[in-house]
């Protein structure tokens, strides 16, 4: 009879070799959020801005920090870009967490890579625009991406004419800042935020220091990034775009979450009297 072909037996791994499906090291797990931000404090002297503040952003959320001016949301959106030291609490990043040196206000991330690594995927749009007054539009969008990432200048200028394009200023390209309306130039500072390809956009109140007409040139665009399924976070005084956009809304009073959850609740059904309070007073009149 002829021999009966046997089963190979499991091969058994090297030591040290990770089991099947589990993620490469340094790959974070599935769902890990891209901004975690962990009972985080800042001060400036005794003056204590943020106590204790946990926000997280998954991948596609869009997170509005609304409050009263002082209530820490700018603070807090510096913190999380390291453009501002805390003094305690944690900052992740796509499941990779801030090293730290010193503690209390001696405290900085010990880091310098990392926190390039984390600048660069967390591009940031300010309400006065930043852009570069000697440099044209596209030279602005190009700047970082050639300088900061090295990338090849030409692949780099086609990509920053398809975001002007994106965002409605192609025709821009070649003139500088001070020849633009503002809402102009903050669609251009969207643009170079999103040419460094980051993995969230934090705006800090884009819309603030525009007049209604030109607001809703950026909120059209700012929107039609939240439906592409961007990562955002952002602190706006504008409740009806905090609505419109955000799956996730945070009250921020003294430095800290007063209250926070999904947009219809936020709005539709406040539970806390300060939140009431807010929401009241951002009414028309």
């Amino acid at each position: 009879m002829p021999d009966t072909p046997s089963t190979p037996a499991p091969s058994t791994p090297a030591p040290g070799t990770p089991a099947p499906g589990t993620p490469a090291p340094g790959t974070p797990a599935p769902g890990t959020p891209i901004i975690d931000i962990r009972k985080l404090h800042k001060s400036y002297g005794t003056l204590e801005v943020l106590r204790g503040v946990d926000i997280r952003a998954g991948r596609g959320d869009v997170v509005a920090l609304i409050g009263s001016s002082g209530s820490g949301k700018s603070t807090l959106l510096r913190c999380c870009n390291l453009l501002e030291d805390s003094q305690q609490g944690e900052i992740v990043f796509n499941g990779d967490p801030v090293r730290w040196r010193g503690t209390g206000h001696a405290r900085q991330p010990a880091d310098r890579a990392q926190v390039t690594k984390m600048r660069t995927n967390l591009s940031m749009v300010f309400q006065s625009f930043n852009l570069w007054a000697h440099m044209s539009v596209l030279q602005n969008v190009m700047e970082a991406p050639v300088t900061v990432l090295r990338q090849p200048r030409e692949e780099v200028e086609t990509r920053a004419r398809a975001l002007l394009a994106k965002v409605g200023i192609a025709d821009k390209a070649d003139v500088y800042p001070a020849q633009m309306s503002g809402g102009q130039q903050q669609r251009a500072a969207i643009a170079r935020a999103l040419c460094m390809e980051p993995m969230a956009l934090l705006f800090d109140e884009p819309t603030s220091a525009l007049d209604p007409e030109l607001e809703q040139e950026v909120i059209r665009v700012i929107k039609a990034l939240a439906a592409e399924g961007r990562t955002m976070l952002i602190v706006t005084h504008d409740m009806h775009l905090a609505a419109d956009v955000a799956n996730h809304v945070v009250f921020l009073h003294h430095g800290r979450i007063e209250e926070e959850g999904p947009p219809d609740a936020i709005f539709g059904a406040p539970q806390t009297a300060r939140l009431k309070q807010f929401l009241r007073a951002t009414e028309p009149a």
